[in-house]
């Protein structure tokens, strides 16, 4: 089972960008934590960061027909990447929005997500455990289809 593992905008400052809100981990710890729950899942995860809505695109296209399922932090494109939105939509394996604080709970604008709509399920408010939970969800929803 192939998953990816979309990180978009200024998710790469992570341990950096705002402690208060997103804490200490760095995107390079984040990933080491992914990976490592793949292997015990075992399943195979492609990771990408990008800062530019197209790459996170061309990724999702890119692996139209190798990938199971996919994570996707969207950040910044949460509220405004309808593109993304729309391949989301577009690729015939589920989709899980991770966010590492609770958007709900943050400035106003935040609050309403975009991408939602498009993807089967989400997972936020768990900080660095976002990821791994929405990993667990994603790979059981994969499975089951599978049967």
């Amino acid at each position: 089972m192939n998953i990816l593992v979309l990180h978009g905008p200024n998710l790469n400052l992570f341990g950096r960008r705002e402690p208060h809100i997103y804490g200490h981990t760095t995107l390079a710890e984040i990933d080491a934590r992914i990976g490592r729950l793949a292997l015990e899942l075992d399943v195979t995860v492609q990771t990408l960061q990008s800062n530019h809505e197209g790459a996170l695109i061309d990724f999702l296209h890119e692996h139209i027909d190798d990938a199971h399922g996919a994570l996707v932090n969207p950040a910044g494109l949460t509220q405004h990447g309808v593109p993304l939105h729309d391949a989301i939509k577009a690729m015939p394996f589920p989709v899980v929005e991770v966010h590492m604080s609770n958007i709900a709970a943050r400035e106003p604008w935040r609050s309403h997500s975009i991408i939602s709509p498009a993807v089967r399920g989400t997972v936020q408010g768990l900080g660095p455990q976002s990821y791994l939970a929405a990993l667990r969800g994603l790979v059981e929803i994969v499975r089951e289809n599978k049967k």
